[in-house]
């Protein structure tokens, strides 16, 4: 028996209703009821980042929340943040520094970066070490990323 709830929060900027099973998790809610598949499945059990969203302005792993806790907040994902100019620079800029590898782990990482931007991280490489160490790369090595992000903030690497 599948026991559904009725949400409405801001998805992006936009006002969104759905109904929900209250055991899905918010994860599942963006990919597979709203069709947002920016938002990367990894581990499920909030070890990768990949599945980085905003709530409320505060960046969280979306396969640790429930669905239902959306209700009434303002929810951001990498697609959110198509036509953003920060976001667009921190896109470019991992481009610029080839931190780009397979890119599965990008989504989350722009995600995080941007947060740690937008929160006042100090932008030298140990905040943005400290900032990203929730997000795995199997590809990189991390210094590429580190590079780009702080290449945003205007800080050295």
């Amino acid at each position: 028996m599948s026991l559904k709830h009725d949400i409405e929060f801001k998805l992006n900027g936009i006002t969104r209703r759905v109904a929900v099973d209250v055991s899905m998790n918010a994860l599942a809610m963006l990919r597979d009821v709203i069709g947002l598949t920016g938002t990367k499945y990894g581990c499920g059990e909030g070890e990768c980042g990949a599945c980085t969203i905003q709530v409320d302005g505060v960046s969280l792993n979306s396969c640790l929340m429930f669905a239902v806790d959306c209700d009434g907040r303002n929810v951001t994902t990498i697609e959110g943040l198509a036509n953003d100019s920060k976001a667009d620079a921190l896109r470019s800029a991992f481009v610029e520094h080839g931190a780009v590898q397979c890119g599965f782990c990008t989504p989350g990482m722009i995600m995080q970066a941007d947060h740690l931007l937008r929160s006042g991280c100090g932008g030298d490489a140990g905040s943005i070490k400290r900032g990203i160490e929730g997000n795995l790369c199997r590809c990189t090595g991390y210094k590429k990323i580190i590079d780009a992000i702080a290449s945003v903030s205007g800080a050295p690497s």
